[in-house]
């Protein structure tokens, strides 16, 4: 069973690879630069610099906390959710240089909700240059994977849960827990984190003390990063928006009943296919 799950793996990072390095990727035209406002991090490579037009900023979290970014791509009408994610024009360049690369590049994990895992689910950096980059940054091949479902209905089929030599972690709640207890006891490269309510604190924090992930990058869906911004744990978000009309109606990024205050330190847009789209990295101002 492992055997033939590792080849599945082994055929599916040659595939991802692949995609990634024939990609077209444009470079990306600077519309507004605020780093030297911001307590940034700032990381790159030459490769990443020429086509993201400059260093890749990072927020940075207190000693004792957890540096979380959200990462959503959306239509010019708000919308995130989609059948198909592609269709909501990001296109090749978000996809390659900011989704599955910069803004995952320097995590030690990343996060999902149940939603958003899927048979072919596994989500890690995929461009050769962006390998590098992770690489230089002394950081494991691939970033651990953190499922979160309360009440533990995940797709067991899921690529990521198949892949032993990297840590996943599954956050669920004590119906989630009985519910995944047969599978999760075959499973022991798979740890189960318990989640009292729907605060995530104290989860974030004993990922960040008992297993050093000290920065993750947060790719949905829409009620975890709510839950996120809410509980005060997120410092920023990555936001692409293109020009078309598309998507799920209704759904932005946001649910929850006060949206949080952004501050853009970084704006960029290029031309994908004909259409205009907008990258943005924004500080999460925290409430009072």
């Amino acid at each position: 069973m492992i055997a033939l799950a590792g080849a599945r793996f082994e055929r599916f990072v040659e595939r991802k690879t692949r995609e990634a390095a024939a990609a077209r990727i444009e470079r990306l035209s600077t519309l507004v630069d605020r780093h030297d406002d911001a307590d940034l991090l700032r990381i790159g490579n030459t490769w990443t610099r020429n086509h993201y037009g400059g260093d890749f900023g990072l927020a940075v979290a207190h000693r004792d906390e957890t540096a979380i970014s959200l990462v959503f791509v959306q239509s010019i009408d708000g919308n995130t959710g989609a059948s198909d994610p592609d269709a909501l024009g990001g296109g090749a360049t978000d996809k390659h240089l900011i989704y599955e690369g910069l803004s995952r590049v320097a995590a030690g994990a990343v996060l999902t909700g149940a939603r958003t895992v899927h048979a072919g689910a596994f989500f890690s950096v995929w461009h050769p240059e962006l390998i590098s980059l992770r690489r230089a940054l002394g950081l494991a091949r691939h970033p651990a994977q953190i499922v979160v479902s309360k009440e533990g209905r995940v797709d067991l089929d899921a690529l990521l849960f198949d892949v032993p030599d990297v840590p996943v972690f599954v956050i669920t709640g004590n119906e989630g827990a009985r519910r995944l207890e047969p599978w999760l006891r075959e499973r022991s490269w798979i740890r189960h984190i318990p989640l009292d309510a729907d605060d995530l604190r104290p989860v974030i924090d004993r990922l960040r003390v008992e297993e050093g992930i000290r920065r993750i990058s947060a790719i949905g869906g829409r009620v975890t990063a709510t839950r996120l911004v809410d509980t005060g744990l997120v410092q920023d978000i990555y936001l692409t928006t293109s020009s078309r009309s598309a998507g799920e109606p209704g759904t932005p990024w946001y649910t929850g009943a006060i949206a949080p205050t952004l501050d853009v330190v970084t704006k960029k847009t290029w031309s994908e296919d004909g259409d205009d789209v907008v990258f943005e990295h924004a500080l999460i101002r925290r409430r009072a």
